[in-house]
């Protein structure tokens, strides 16, 4: 029985678990369960959100009124020995002796609105913050898609050359039996087994390239220590002669971001001018003094209000800085919102570029090449051309496979950026 509801206990707890994780294969790993990854681990990511949670507290401290103060004193203590602080009306005990104790607790009160001004200047800090999370975020994810891009485009290259040099094995293991009964010449295989050796070296630089690439993208998921795992499962996006219309620029989060701060410093600047409004101190007062004069009550109370003089400064050095702040805020707003601009019509440009390059290879080059290869394949088989012809042929076509697998790659992250570039953020 036991046994049964520990079973059950322990299905309750994994069927609690996010799917995403269950999915997270990193030998059969997908797009969408990197991206998992990538949002729960990155390292610059959860760094960009201890900065919302620093700006969250900044607003705890804005938001609260001055404490009061609380003093207490002992005075007129006297100096003369025989005398001391005798006090010829009372029983001298500690108490009755003529010392001046006082309890005193004031209370600063803030003027021109200087709180709420506080509370609004931290409001659109987190706001500004969470815009700044959202723009790391696109940001990084880019690269996070580049990375897992990179990845798939070595695996490819590692494919393509295993393919050619395994061809290449069989045809040298057939021109070796040729040799022998001397149909070809020595030097035709020679030249097969130094194409052989080229396409070793290529696949081990391709072998180098995919393991950087596993490493790049593991760190991008705080999967280091299995680097060595990771296996793209993914294969390249479908190709859309269509692009979507950019929609509103100012719904970026950068130039949401920038308006935030645009905003802060607004009151900032409110802020600055509330200075020149007087803060006012008010004390309340109990003091206890036995013995100070004859028929005077040894107990009294007191009041105090304390108020700057603005005799020798006006605070024109806080003003002058936050209307300096506003400035910079208003041209940093201006430039969010060009580089945004800037960044979609590149990304426009290099995805129209791409697709045109995906489609022609797919629909023209590679055909012709596959073509070209298989002639020279069959009209070397049969005596009509020589090995030279052959094997030109040969390197056309796994350069133009080469090609063609990073003109897709070159698609894959040019939609990414297009994506990122036209990405908004809902602004309620």
């Amino acid at each position: 029985m036991f046994k049964k509801v520990a079973y059950i206990l322990v299905l309750g707890f994994l069927s609690s678990l996010p799917v995403a994780y269950a999915e997270a294969d990193l030998t059969h790993l997908t797009l969408e369960a990197a991206q998992h990854l990538f949002h729960e681990n990155n390292k610059e990511l959860i760094s960009a959100k201890r900065m919302v949670q620093g700006a969250e507290a900044d607003a705890i401290t804005a938001s609260q009124k001055p404490n009061p103060n609380l003093s207490l004193g002992v005075a007129s203590f006297n100096l003369n020995r025989s005398t001391a602080n005798k006090n010829p009306n009372g029983s001298n005990s500690l108490s009755d002796q003529t010392l001046n104790s006082t309890v005193q607790i004031s209370q600063l009160i803030e003027r021109g609105d200087k709180r709420e001004l506080r509370m609004a200047s931290a409001k659109n800090a987190i706001k500004a913050s969470n815009y700044d999370l959202k723009d790391a975020e696109r940001q990084l994810l880019l690269s996070f898609n580049d990375a897992y891009y990179d990845l798939l485009l070595a695996q490819e290259a590692e494919k393509i050359l295993a393919s050619n040099s395994a061809a290449y094995e069989k045809t040298i293991q057939a021109a070796e039996l040729r040799l022998k009964v001397g149909d070809i010449a020595a030097s035709d295989v020679a030249r097969m087994r130094v194409d052989l050796l080229k396409i070793q070296n290529d696949m081990r630089q391709a072998k180098a390239n995919r393991e950087k690439a596993q490493a790049n993208l593991a760190y991008m998921m705080g999967q280091e220590n299995e680097a060595a795992r990771l296996y793209a499962q993914d294969g390249w996006p479908t190709v859309s002669q269509t692009i979507s219309t950019p929609q509103d620029i100012d719904a970026r989060p950068d130039v949401l971001a920038a308006e935030a701060r645009t905003k802060q410093a607004e009151e900032n600047q409110r802020l600055a001018n509330a200075l020149k409004t007087r803060d006012v101190n008010i004390a309340l007062q109990y003091q206890r003094f036995p013995g100070q004069m004859p028929g005077a009550d040894t107990n009294t109370i007191g009041a105090a209000i304390t108020i700057p003089l603005f005799t020798n400064y006006e605070y024109q050095g806080e003003i002058s800085r936050a209307e300096v702040d506003l400035t910079s805020a208003l041209e940093a707003k201006q430039q969010a919102r060009a580089s945004a601009v800037s960044e979609i019509s590149r990304a426009r440009a290099d995805l129209n570029a791409a697709v045109e390059k995906v489609n022609r290879f797919d629909t023209q080059i590679l055909t012709e090449a596959q073509k070209a290869a298989d002639a020279a394949e069959f009209a070397y088989s049969h005596g009509a051309t020589g090995i030279t012809d052959l094997l030109d042929a040969r390197r056309v076509l796994r350069a133009i496979q080469l090609d063609a697998a990073t003109s897709h790659a070159d698609y894959a992250k040019a939609l990414a950026a297009w994506q990122a570039a036209t990405r908004i953020e809902n602004q309620n």
